[in-house]
């Protein structure tokens, strides 16, 4: 799906990962994760993409301090210590403000 967003300004953040072999309840956190960030103030929609591999998540925001919020969100941080230590091999994660958009 394509994540419905209001005109910019707006902002986006590329959660981009290599995963490991190791599944140990990755698919389930990764539900909840979405589940609650739809609940921050903030939040504007998120769309995601992952082959065997490579993992690709942009989630939308409609400030640079909603998304402070969601990083330092306590069960956020479980999960981050979690992917550190046994989900990812690596990741990057990048913010951009969103300052045109279109669509077909």
């Amino acid at each position: 799906m394509i994540a419905q967003t209001p005109p910019p300004p707006y902002y986006a953040v590329v959660f981009t990962s290599l995963r490991s072999d190791i599944d140990n309840g990755y698919s389930s956190m990764a539900m909840y994760m979405e589940e609650l960030a739809r609940e921050q103030p903030g939040f504007l929609g998120v769309e995601s993409s992952r082959d065997e591999a490579v993992g690709i998540t942009v989630s939308y925001c409609d400030s640079l301090e909603s998304i402070k919020a969601w990083k330092a969100n306590m069960q956020h941080t479980v999960a981050q210590e979690r992917g550190r230590a046994e989900w990812y091999t690596g990741y990057k994660t990048r913010i951009c403000k969103v300052e045109r958009d279109y669509e077909f």
